[in-house]
């Protein structure tokens, strides 16, 4: 038995040292910083959820699930408030402010100079400059507690400010065009639902709301009372841009689309919220994220008009990634869907996560079940290789096994000026240049008991391992067979792929199934692996993406397939997928 005077490492707290990184001296001891200090769930409350009842979450359809209310959530998946307390007596002790303290969110955020944070977590932050993170606050070696509070924190973030998360975007390469002079092609006088024609510009690129008729989105529904969350990440230091221009959509949703612009607000979690830069080549380059917030906003705004858009704006840390999921999973705004378009490789080599930021994010998901929230993560551009120079890599969080990994496809229709029904589709793979759909077998996370139906192969690395295979589905994501989208300026479209266009395509189908189902259809996984593996998905056999390739039923490529919105609805609705065909032909 420990005691307060005993310390002890905070499990999975290491930070090894980080390859090429200059240590260029100790961090100013006198400045204040913030930390998330995350305490253990509530054991009793724990205890109190039975396999049987955290089984419902997943294996029911979705109308016969039963969620937990905030108050149960709060009591099963929150903290001990007597744990908060001992947290907040003692960070007080060391001259910690506690700012927020949350049974909900287990978090108890503290305030400080470096030099108290350093006696307090037995550490010493320092400043280095890495080539590819460029200057960041981080330390090496663990995080240590006194012994009677080992047990109960298990989680600090706040300390380490490098970049953790990279947009998963790309360009179709060739020049923007001015939507006003594609615009002038269309005279949608007695013409409702008419789109500007892409196929002069760009041969096989698709608005969002098109996309939606190829994967047969059921036209009845539009996300109607469902609220969507968008993860935006920018800040971080050195401060990164990212952000929207609520004109510039309004101009696509209304005068591009000929639609309506949804409701959106903003949350600001960390960082500077709303803080859209010029999206160029060269604020790519410093790490402008405004390309890829528009093109979420795009996705779901165009093809779940109904539903009420969350913007979630936090940092490009991981103390950004774990708050902002806290938040968006506990808040009073009723999240029913979250899409996140960001991610690194789960064995980044410079660290970006570390393991203990890895479980306090998964558990944050598997909470999310609790509450019949649908996770769609995007699984990567690089193919099986994610951003690494050699082996096989999955990205995290996509391959967290509680998430829906959604990888990529190249989509060809029967038409480009008129795309009515799709011709093919197959893996993504414009390597080594234009791009692949992530995919792969995890290092990290073991095969869940869902895909105990479906051929994970061995990872294709040594020492050859079956875990989590990744991804589950997968949607059109080649920027050549893309989606069109307006520049954050309000006058260009741009084409633009990857699985940032995937994700968002998934979380604005589960909103529309979820106002059909009038039911929330929260972690899918289970019930498309177990009950709905084949004849429901649209199954893609053909392509690879590097060290894997695609066949018939699920891929580390392609997953189950791309979406069939009328089946999944039937599907999920407990009827026969077959009348749903039958429906389709009398019309």
């Amino acid at each position: 038995m420990t005691d307060k005077t005993t310390r002890v490492a905070i499990p999975g707290s290491n930070r090894p040292t980080v390859p090429h990184a200059k240590l260029l001296g100790k961090s100013d001891g006198t400045k204040r910083i913030r930390v998330s200090i995350y305490a253990r769930q509530n054991p009793a409350g724990v205890g109190k959820l039975t396999a049987a009842s955290k089984s419902d979450f997943a294996t029911q359809l979705p109308g016969k699930r039963r969620y937990l209310t905030d108050e149960q959530f709060a009591g099963t998946y929150g903290a001990d408030p007597a744990d908060l307390e001992k947290i907040a007596s003692w960070a007080g002790a060391n001259n910690l402010k506690v700012i927020d303290r949350s049974v909900k969110k287990r978090r108890a955020l503290v305030e400080g100079t470096i030099d108290d944070i350093n006696k307090a977590f037995g550490t010493q932050l320092n400043e280095y400059e890495h080539a590819d993170l460029t200057r960041y606050r981080g330390r090496e070696g663990k995080l240590t507690v006194p012994g009677d509070l080992h047990e109960i924190i298990v989680g600090v973030f706040g300390l380490d400010t490098r970049r953790v998360g990279h947009t998963r975007n790309r360009r179709r390469p060739g020049l923007s065009v001015d939507w006003q002079t594609m615009q002038a092609t269309v005279d949608r006088k007695g013409k409702k639902g008419t789109l500007p024609n892409l196929s002069n510009q760009w041969p096989g690129v698709f608005f969002p709301p098109q996309v939606a008729t190829l994967y047969n989105y059921p036209a009845t529904f539009n996300g109607s009372s469902q609220n969507v969350a968008i993860f935006a990440f920018n800040g971080g230091t050195p401060p990164t841009q990212g952000g929207y221009s609520l004109a510039a959509l309004k101009t696509y949703y209304e005068k591009v689309l000929g639609g309506v612009t949804p409701s959106i607000t903003d949350v600001v979690v960390s960082g500077p919220g709303n803080d859209p830069g010029p999206d160029t080549p060269a604020s790519g380059q410093q790490g402008d994220a405004t390309g890829e917030v528009m093109l979420d906003m795009c996705v779901v705004g165009s093809v779940a008009p109904g539903a009420h858009i969350f913007m979630y704006f936090t940092e490009f840390t991981t103390q950004g990634w774990v708050d902002a999921l806290s938040e968006a999973i506990t808040d009073s705004n009723n999240i029913s869907v979250i899409s996140i378009s960001y991610g690194n490789p789960e064995d980044d080599p410079n660290g970006a996560w570390t393991a203990m930021g890895v479980t306090t994010v998964n558990q944050a998901f598997e909470a999310a079940m609790a509450k019949g929230i649908t996770i769609c993560c995007a699984s990567g551009d690089d193919g099986s290789l994610d951003q690494e120079p050699s082996g096989a890599h999955t990205d995290f969080p996509a391959s967290s096994p509680n998430v829906l990994g959604v990888g990529g496809t190249t989509l060809v229709a029967n038409s480009d000026s008129n795309p009515t029904s799709i011709t093919s589709e197959t893996v993504w793979n414009g390597l080594p240049q234009g791009g692949s759909g992530g995919g792969g077998v995890s290092v990290v996370f073991p095969k869940p008991a869902y895909q105990d139906g479906v051929n994970v192969p061995p990872n294709a690395d040594p020492p050859h391992k079956i875990g989590r295979g990744v991804p589950d589905v997968s949607a059109v994501a080649d920027p050549n067979t893309g989606v069109a989208v307006i520049h954050v300026d309000g006058k260009k479209l741009d084409p633009i792929g990857g699985t940032s266009a995937s994700a968002p395509l998934w979380a604005s189908l589960i909103a529309r199934l979820n106002q059909g189902l009038n039911a929330r259809c929260g972690f899918i996984n289970t019930i498309l692996y177990t009950k709905f593996q084949s004849d429901v998905l649209r199954d893609i056999t053909q392509g690879n993406n590097g060290a894997y390739q695609a066949g018939p039923g699920w891929d580390a490529c392609t997953g189950l397939g791309s979406p069939d919105g009328g089946k999944l609805l039937s599907a999920f609705s407990g009827k026969p997928v077959a009348a749903a065909k039958a429906a389709k032909r009398k019309k």
